[in-house]
């Protein structure tokens, strides 16, 4: 029998059905949100910064979600800055810093999202010096380097809370720690890790945090940025001095509204959902990693988010799987959506010592609220059956030895 004969007839064994295992990418807004936000589109549609009754209404209700968020990351209110983005808030962070610094030295991980990564990158261009913290075969910074790395000049540190595409949550309090303890500002990127973990920033100890809405099941085109109080930063958007002077444009009424209420709903049902969400991720890693040879987890096994499952299936390319799979009716990628149309490897994934050829196989599945376990039981048996076909006509044979080491088989 031919492939194409092996394809259609699998395809033809399933109807095709709707589920959506790429939460990490991007979240359907709650309807509870939705809710909150309807108003804000058509009845209280003021600008918050006009004087009149529903500018100024419109800008009690913006202060009103700046507090809330506030008290949720155990701040006050004028720390907290909205953005369009977590991109942005990104950039904020980082180019703000840098710029009202005007020089010095700055400190990253091999594992960032590119909204980092990149402009980190460009501020070589403006004379900025760079140090990338390595991670280990789990993805995690080790603290004791990012100390030694630690220079008179270092102005700035940056390092994700969780993972975007492997799940690996990072030790931020202790790398936070030790900047405090060395004078330097501690930035983290936290938007996957808004809807499941703790955000408390005086807990953390950071002087910088960003969050967004897309990933808890908020709108997209909504962000902020958390900075303590004290902390000078140059803004990146200039025009009316809108949020302190530091993002000017006319605040996304809406979006915010909806972002508070979702930052709300994610922190009071993320004890409840994150373990029904470990017990489905549990299963379809310990599934996929035994249904399918030569198929192995990226990322830490248990210091992860609990919706993440990332596994790396030799011999073929993910981009295959995932084509595969959205005829079925299953959507899933192969790292982060922001990268997903191009052809090179994760550099997240060959940060943590997968080669080239190994890294083109990685999945992310990453679950939410409309997860079901019977979701997870039609994965499991569908994987194993597209990988046998599209083994079938791969050039590679990569095995991994008992070190867990990949080498060419012979």
């Amino acid at each position: 029998m031919s492939v194409n004969s092996d394809i259609n007839k699998l395809l033809k064994s399933y109807k095709k059905r709707s589920i959506y295992l790429d939460h990490a990418a991007t979240t359907p807004v709650d309807p509870v949100v939705k809710k909150a936000m309807d108003p804000f589109f058509t009845e209280e549609f003021g600008n918050p910064s006009a004087f009149y009754e529903i500018g100024l209404r419109a800008q009690e209700s913006l202060e009103d979600a700046r507090a809330r968020i506030a008290k949720i990351l155990g701040c006050v209110p004028n720390e907290v800055i909205f953005t369009g983005s977590g991109t942005e808030s990104d950039n904020l962070a980082i180019l703000g810093v840098a710029r009202a610094k005007g020089k010095g030295h700055i400190i990253t991980s091999a594992i960032e999202h590119h909204a980092v990564s990149d402009t980190i990158e460009h501020l070589k261009e403006e004379g900025f010096t760079v140090t990338v913290l390595p991670v280990d075969k789990y993805g995690l910074v080790d603290p004791r380097v990012l100390e030694k790395e630690i220079k008179t000049e270092t102005i700035l540190v940056s390092v994700m809370y969780a993972n975007n595409e492997i799940g690996t949550v990072e030790p931020i309090k202790e790398l936070a720690s030790i900047c405090r303890k060395k004078g330097v500002l501690f930035h983290t990127d936290a938007c996957q890790a808004g809807g499941a973990l703790p955000i408390n920033v005086k807990k953390l100890g950071v002087d910088l945090m960003t969050i967004n809405g897309s990933k808890i099941y908020g709108p997209k085109g909504v962000g902020c940025l958390y900075i303590r109080s004290g902390i000078k930063l140059e803004p990146i958007v200039y025009g009316g001095g809108q949020e302190r002077g530091l993002r000017s444009g006319t605040e996304n009424v809406p979006g915010i509204i909806g972002f508070a209420k979702a930052l709300e709903l994610a922190q009071k049902n993320c004890t409840s959902e994150n373990k029904r969400l470990i017990k489905l991720r549990d299963k379809l890693i310990k599934g996929l990693t035994t249904k399918i040879p030569k198929c192995f987890l990226n990322g830490h096994p248990t210091k992860r988010l609990p919706n993440n499952v990332n596994i790396t299936i030799l011999d073929i390319e993910g981009e295959s799987i995932i084509l595969f799979l959205n005829e079925l009716g299953v959507y899933a990628s192969t790292g982060s959506a922001c990268t997903s149309k191009s052809l090179d490897p994760s550099h997240v994934i060959t940060a943590i010592g997968l080669p080239y050829e190994a890294a083109h196989g990685s999945i992310r599945f990453t679950l939410g609220h409309s997860t079901k376990e019977s979701d997870i039981d039609f994965v499991l048996e569908i994987m194993p059956k597209i990988t046998s076909i599209l083994r079938k006509i791969s050039p590679l044979n990569l095995d991994n030895d008992t070190k867990g080491e990949l080498k060419y088989l012979t």
